[in-house]
């Protein structure tokens, strides 16, 4: 799997060496071009002291980490506790160091995998509240979504709400889904999935769609 982040620089590196992004962004290696490694925000979206869709960010993070696809972070909604959006970050004018650290990790991410429960057949309020809050740093970003639900329908009906949501913000989101249901009985605390092999074949195909699209996104970067 490991051949579908080793991009292809020859191609890439004329057109983004006339950007800042190579020196701005510090998940970008120049020194080792060739070992380029994408970093991806893992945002968990649920904030409930219960939760357990934050098991399947924990798997993301591990799976990409164990297979040496990407450096990653999770941005847990529930550290950040924004307050209820009232306005976009670019027009406020007293923006909390919280939401401008939040954005920055946003902007300098390749891309972004976003994990969120099913509330009422749509996404939490959470969710709603950190895409809203942004704009610019949304505009094109790769991202693949993973809906997680306790019950056997994997959080499918949010898909359609958080979907559009994105597409109104520009976001390019990748065409495969990563959809768990079950979760508490199918994934342990610490995001082990009780069956492996069936959780990882799932992962790879969401995976390498969405390092396909950084590495077009990167190239695109002119």
């Amino acid at each position: 799997m490991n051949d579908v982040i080793l991009f292809n620089f020859r191609v890439i590196l004329p057109k983004i060496k006339k950007t800042n992004f190579v020196l701005e962004n510090p998940y970008f290696n120049y020194s080792k071009l060739k070992l380029f490694m994408p970093h991806i925000a893992i945002i968990s979206a649920s904030i409930r002291p219960d939760r357990k869709s934050h098991r399947i960010a924990l798997y993301f993070e591990k799976y990409l980490a164990d297979n040496k696809l990407a450096t990653t972070e999770i941005l847990d909604l529930r550290e950040y506790n924004f307050p209820l959006f009232d306005e976009t970050l670019k027009n406020q004018k007293k923006p909390d160091p919280k939401t401008l650290e939040y954005a920055k990790k946003i902007d300098l991410a390749h891309g972004v995998i976003i994990v969120t429960p099913e509330y009422n057949g749509g996404m939490p309020a959470s969710l709603k509240n950190a895409i809203d809050v942004l704009y610019d740093e949304w505009r094109h970003k790769p991202t693949g979504i993973v809906t997680v639900s306790g019950g056997p329908f994997a959080g499918n009906q949010c898909l359609v709400s958080l979907q559009f949501t994105l597409w109104k913000m520009k976001v390019w989101t990748i065409t495969e889904m990563f959809s768990v249901p079950n979760v508490g009985e199918t994934y342990s605390e610490e995001g082990v999935p009780k069956d492996k092999e069936a959780a990882n074949k799932l992962a790879q195909v969401f995976v390498k769609e969405l390092m396909w699209c950084v590495k077009a996104d990167a190239s695109s970067n002119s």
